[in-house]
């Protein structure tokens, strides 16, 4: 038999496959752990923005119970949990979409709705890179929109970045990796003088103080909301996104999603996870008491510029310190935290902190003074 070569079939690909830029996700506990000879329960994850507290032990009841019937499909459409999210975000079910794994799935499924070749995406940097990810898998092209020198949103930037290939528009708030949030006015105006689509990703939304946008859902058919499990609600690893869009679009994303992407164990835990906001609260809480606690530390305690996050993280910049070094010096204290040279349009000197508990953010306060002595 013949053995053809491996460029016979490379030739197969997709020319837009190479356009595609790798995304960088926190490394785990477990693989830190391996690569410096460490004991994995002695570092203290604080790189990608999970809940310290963990899940409400509702959650792993629920899935104790939903594991019995593993065997079976789930519901296609995510229905149950679509149900039980009608009275959290105050819409109909035939507004809200769920699906799995992530947000990430309907990130794509928007893609896959509004990109073709060629077709742009405006992504205000820095944010979240997985946004030009989706859209270049698709033979999009992603274009960046420099956010201000504060980080906060240039709707100037972002306006002379439209033309008539502009498919949707990126907005997340608050805004990853940064944490400042978008206006409700630049929301309105970017709904208003663009054709088109706004997709506002509000996966640390429960954190912030300035409240949610989803309301402007009801007024413009061209808002889509994001959502996800993954932070207050603790269940990063059951991978549950959903979005609050326009009755047209929601429709139209339960046409190019694959059925049954929300698992029965996935469904089970994000409904019970919804039967249990207070717990969901009471952690809320924590993380905005310790953030506020946080960035009056480094702004007063050491020589680091903080930003005002409204996220459960915050951003420092360490110059004269690399992002690199700042994150090795932490892991040498046991704390694992985000270099943030990754992300697009940032530099080589800011770093992301997940906001933990008291005992953790005092492992993360020790380890900026030891980032302080260090020569």
């Amino acid at each position: 038999m013949v053995q053809k070569s491996k460029d016979v079939y490379t030739s197969l690909l997709k020319e837009s496959v190479s356009d595609i830029p790798e995304y960088v996700p926190g490394k785990t506990a477990s693989q830190i752990a391996a690569e410096y000879g460490l004991k994995p329960e002695s570092v203290i994850k604080l790189n990608s923005n999970e809940n310290p507290l963990g899940a409400s032990v509702k959650v792993a009841d629920a899935v104790r119970t939903a594991a019995g019937s593993a065997s079976l499909y789930p519901t296609a459409d995510a229905s149950v949990l679509r149900k039980a999210l009608t009275k959290y975000v105050g819409f109909p079910i035939e507004n809200i979409i769920a699906a799995g794994p992530g947000m990430d799935s309907l990130i794509d499924a928007v893609s896959k709705l509004f990109v073709g070749v060629g077709d742009e995406v405006i992504l205000p940097v820095p944010t979240f890179t997985y946004y030009g990810i989706s859209a270049a898998g698709l033979g999009g092209v992603p274009v960046l929109a420099e956010l201000n020198t504060d980080f906060s949103l240039n709707i100037e930037n972002i306006l002379k970045a439209v033309t008539d290939k502009t498919k949707i528009i990126y907005l997340c708030s608050p805004n990853n990796p940064t944490g400042n949030i978008v206006s409700e006015s630049d929301v309105r105006k970017l709904a208003e003088k663009t054709n088109a689509i706004l997709f506002i990703d509000e996966a640390y939304v429960e954190f912030s103080t300035a409240g949610s946008l989803v309301s402007l859902v009801k007024e413009y058919e061209n808002i889509i909301v994001g959502r996800t499990f993954s932070k207050a609600f603790g269940l990063a690893g059951m991978r549950v996104g959903y979005v609050i869009a326009p009755e047209w679009i929601a429709s139209n994303l339960l046409r190019v999603l694959p059925p049954f992407s929300v698992s029965i164990l996935s469904e089970a835990a994000a409904v019970a996870a919804l039967d249990d906001t207070g717990y969901m609260k009471a952690g809320v809480t924590l993380v905005q008491n310790q953030r506020a606690e946080m960035i009056h530390f480094i702004s007063k305690e050491t020589p680091y510029q903080v930003y005002v996050s409204e996220g459960n993280f915050i951003m420092a910049d360490v110059s004269p310190k690399t992002s690199k070094q700042a994150a090795d010096v932490f892991l040498k204290n046991g704390v694992l935290i985000r270099s943030c040279d990754s992300f697009q349009n940032i530099g080589k000197n800011m770093v992301r902190i997940t906001i933990g508990t008291a005992a953790m953010n005092q492992k993360v306060k020790d380890s900026f003074k030891a980032l302080m002595a260090e020569k």
